[in-house]
């Protein structure tokens, strides 16, 4: 009898254990399937609005919020080593450093836990030390012909979809604006808003859901502001061919770099009075490099301030006036200042270590060609500044280890079957400047052309498959800019043809520099095949509205 109580309870311990599995592992999936939905799982965009009429005068707002922030609210290592010199944050120095105690470091909220602002870009466990200039979002509306669209640059690395969405959810229905856009200038010294960089392993529980909220609200601010501030302008313009020495170098093959330095002027009818002034190129904000400290804006904030302010003597020029927004273009290939000798305007000095002194030297020249352009002879004023825009929600193959951040809801949440990531492009008219937006870092040849099919690419041999070249065939504005990390940042978009993860590599042994941080090689046929599509789409819509 006791030999059948045993055999019973025996049983039933397994029975347990085996209900207690299938229950782990129905909460297992239930977690993942929850992670892999994702927010916003309904939204999406699909129009083409060019208004109603011929187009009147065209109205332009801007405004702009401070981002930046306050270290006051943040931890900070005790200021300096025994060499008075900053720790470099490299690897696991700021989390030994600060478990020795809290005499390491300030402990501001007193929970005795390391909680710093994560600088982002480079590696990851970059705690900052300090602020060397602010950060912002700048915003700029359009308005005519009964469409307004309003387009925010922001001074970060980079947003994820649903956090643009967020911010669309939260402007105004009043103000009925038609389309809002969210581009970053992919600021490598600016604090992390995509949860990559935050600590020794980045991690939900190190991100700072705080300043998200913050920028988020900032971004709102701006735009309604923008809005607001809508008043009658002029809007003249002029692209100038950038020769790339000194200010860009392309450090993968094949070297295709954008020289094409777009610039647009909108001042109040009549008068010699900026608004406010648009740039548009590609460069990386990394001119710091990766031991920088400090909160900044790399050379952007220079650009700007030249543009605004001016630029002082030897060489330099008065300001325009008004508010300076830059918008990032194809960073991907990979388009970076790092390792290139900047000349300073005196002509004398040059540098080439990362140092402020580099940032500003390469902010105040873009600056001055610049302004110099916008006062030139080949500056043309627009007649009939009609405004539209254009969106698409679309979804792009993911594979490779993005799949499974995304899927763990680590990144970029949301998955749609079979294993596609929802993004975004969009196109905007004002009169003869023509924009597109794309969701990450474009690699130049997708745009300008020079795609090609190097023996050892992974899909050798294949012809290049993102033609015609986006900027220089299909866009068909008088001025065509390319905004890159708007409205989401899904990585670099790398030709099919040239993708390179497999050895044996087609350009250097060891392989190069990328596609550790792309989706795959899918991305790009889906954005380029979209994005032709929807310019197709505007163009047939404007001849049809004239």
């Amino acid at each position: 009898m006791s030999s059948d109580k045993s055999f019973f309870r025996r049983h039933k311990f397994i029975s347990t254990l085996g209900i207690l599995f299938v229950l782990l592992v129905l909460s297992l999936a239930g977690f993942l399937a929850w992670r892999m939905h994702g927010p916003y799982r309904n939204y999406g965009v699909d129009f083409v609005n060019t208004g109603s009429g011929a187009p009147g005068v065209l109205e332009v707002g801007v405004a702009k919020r401070d981002i930046t922030p306050n270290l006051d609210l943040y931890d900070i290592f005790n200021d300096v080593d025994k060499d008075n010199k900053y720790r470099p944050s490299t690897g696991l120095l700021s989390h030994i450093e600060a478990a020795k105690g809290p005499d390491t470091y300030v402990d501001r909220n007193g929970n005795r836990k390391f909680d710093p602002v994560w600088i982002a870009g480079f590696g990851n466990d970059r705690p900052a030390k300090g602020v060397h200039d602010p950060l912002w979002a700048r915003a700029i509306a359009f308005r005519n012909n009964g469409v307004t669209v309003a387009m925010v640059t922001l001074d970060a690395i980079g947003l994820f979809h649903e956090k643009v969405i967020n911010i669309r959810q939260r402007i105004s229905p009043e103000l009925k604006v038609d389309h809002v856009i969210v581009a970053c200038l992919h600021d490598h010294e600016a604090p992390d808003t995509m949860g990559n960089w935050s600590g020794l392993i980045p991690s939900p529980w190190s991100f700072d859901y705080a300043n998200i909220e913050r920028i988020e609200n900032a971004c709102k601010e701006a735009v309604e502001e923008s809005v607001k501030n809508l008043q009658a302008a002029e809007m003249s313009g002029t692209t100038y061919e950038l020769n790339p020495e000194g200010f860009v170098t392309d450090t993968r093959k094949p070297i295709v770099i954008d020289t094409k330095l777009n610039c647009v002027r909108f001042t109040k009818p009549g008068t010699d009075e900026t608004i406010a002034t648009m740039v548009n190129w590609s460069n990386h904000p990394e001119t710091l490099g990766g031991n920088n400290p400090y909160l900044t804006s790399d050379f952007c904030g220079y650009w700007r301030d030249g543009v605004e302010q001016g630029v002082p003597d030897p060489n330099g020029v008065p300001g325009l006036g008004g508010m300076c927004l830059y918008f990032q273009g194809m960073v991907g290939g990979l388009a970076t200042p790092l390792d290139i000798t900047v000349p300073h305007r005196d002509g004398v000095r040059s540098f080439k270590e990362d140092s402020f002194e580099k940032a500003e030297a390469l902010g105040q020249n873009l600056a001055i060609k610049t302004v110099k352009a916008l006062r030139g002879t080949d500056t043309w004023k627009e007649e009939k500044p009609r405004v539209a825009v254009a969106a698409k929600t679309i979804y792009a193959p993911i594979s490779g280890l993005f799949r499974y951040a995304i899927a763990l809801g680590l990144l970029h949440p949301g998955v749609y079957w079979p294993f596609n990531a929802r993004t975004e492009v969009d196109v905007v008219r004002v009169g003869g400047l023509e924009i597109l937006t794309i969701p990450g870092e474009l690699y130049p040849e997708i745009a300008d052309g020079g795609i090609e099919n190097p023996v050892g690419a992974d899909f050798y041999p294949l012809a290049p498959v993102e033609v015609p070249p986006l900027r220089k065939e299909v866009m068909n504005g008088r001025m065509r800019m390319v905004f890159g990390l708007a409205n989401d940042e899904i990585g670099y978009i790398i030709p099919r043809s040239q993708f390179d993860a497999v050895a044996p590599h087609a350009y250097e042994p060891d392989g190069q520099y990328g596609e550790e941080n792309s989706g795959g090689p899918g991305i790009a046929p889906v954005i380029h095949h979209e994005a032709m599509a929807l310019l197709n789409r505007m163009h047939a819509a404007l001849n049809s509205a004239k």
